[in-house]
């Protein structure tokens, strides 16, 4: 009797231990499929779509170029742009910055104002009613980026505002 005893205990700590115990479960019901063969099946979680947010990216460098003309947005989206300084120049020698600005703004006249604004990365105060938003200013290695909902549609235009840069610096923001 004892030797029957031990066996049953030997049994199900042998069926336990080899991760048997519940085929019969598994058995009934139906086998997994490997997820890479599953069709993808709708989400329900409320998870804002990427499309909600517009993230941007554009780089100057020591050669006064943007590697962008334009960059685009949906009227009301959220925008985040990050600008990139791809050279290795100081702010104080190659600084650049991200202006956008109102449409007929005049830009000439913009720069010219934003050269007697050193304390403020070069951003006039006086302009401020002109600016859609604006990045700090950087120097080669260094990044900013701002965030702000875009404004109706149109094509805004943008530029570098540190002296001597708008000319070559500059593009369109295109909002849809």
């Amino acid at each position: 009797m004892k030797l029957i005893k031990y066996a049953m205990i030997a049994g199900v700590v042998s069926i336990t231990a080899c991760g048997g115990g519940n085929e019969s479960k598994k058995a009934d019901q139906p086998a997994e499929q490997p997820k890479a063969e599953t069709p993808a099946q709708p989400s329900t979680e409320t998870v804002a779509p990427a499309s909600d947010v517009a993230v941007l990216e554009i780089t100057g460098n020591d050669l006064m170029k943007y590697d962008k003309a334009e960059l685009r947005a949906k009227a009301g989206q959220k925008v985040k742009i990050t600008l990139h300084h791809s050279g290795k120049l100081a702010k104080e020698a190659m600084g650049h910055n991200l202006v956008i600005l109102k449409p007929g703004t005049d830009i000439a006249a913009f720069a010219t104002k934003a050269v007697d604004a050193k304390a403020t990365d070069y951003i006039p105060a006086s302009e401020a009613a002109n600016i859609i938003a604006h990045t700090k200013l950087i120097g080669g290695g260094e990044s900013d980026t701002i965030e702000f909902t875009a404004p109706a549609a149109g094509k805004y235009p943008f530029i570098c505002s540190f002296p001597g840069h708008y000319g070559f610096m500059k593009g369109e923001f295109i909002v849809e």
